[in-house]
């Protein structure tokens, strides 16, 4: 069964990179994520299934119990609990021969390569796992043709890959070529 989200599993190239061109069998035109999910953002998706499992079972219970509105309402908090894991999974920085796309969990911003200026890391305080704390990290920036940058892609903090430093390296350069090879197109 073809998982769409771990598309990143290619070989590597000699020196350890990733290579930045996708395999045959997926064409420039589709979306792929240039990385695996991290363990912390699958950790937590897994623990709101979890929770979506324990709420859909108190529906049953609710059910059998004959309060079929209570159901109802279990039932949707627990269908909503899975659509939130499913849509954190699939948050991340997405590439595609038609530009660069960024799924946030309750958003997502498209932008052809064209409206890109220039993808570049950099040094700065990154946030911790998305939490308010900060500490000296890198992050990689798009910034825009005509307008304000775009908000920071991804950290070496964040629940991608925070503890695997060499994985955000490869995804920057990766993100770096693909930005370098589609802009002059």
């Amino acid at each position: 069964m073809p998982l769409p989200f771990l598309t990143a599993d290619r070989a590597l190239q000699a020196d350890g990179r990733a290579d930045p061109v996708p395999p045959p069998s997926h064409g420039p035109d589709h979306w792929r994520r240039p990385y695996r999910p991290g363990p912390w953002r699958v950790g937590t998706a897994a623990v709101f299934l979890l929770l979506a499992s324990f709420v859909l079972f108190s529906a049953l219970i609710i059910a059998l119990a004959g309060s079929p509105a209570g159901a109802a309402v279990c039932a949707a908090v627990g269908l909503v609990v899975i659509a939130l894991a499913l849509r954190l999974v699939r948050v991340g920085i997405w590439v595609s021969a038609q530009g660069l796309r960024q799924v946030q969990l309750l958003r997502t911003t498209t932008l052809p390569w064209s409206a890109v200026a220039t993808v570049r890391t950099v040094q700065q305080p990154v946030r911790w796992l998305g939490w308010p704390r900060t500490v000296q990290g890198q992050a990689l920036h798009v910034e825009r043709v005509r307008t304000e940058p775009l908000r920071t892609l991804l950290t070496d903090h964040n629940a991608d890959f925070l503890g695997r430093p060499r994985t955000f390296e490869r995804a920057a350069d990766v993100l770096e070529a693909w930005a370098a090879e589609y802009r002059a197109r």
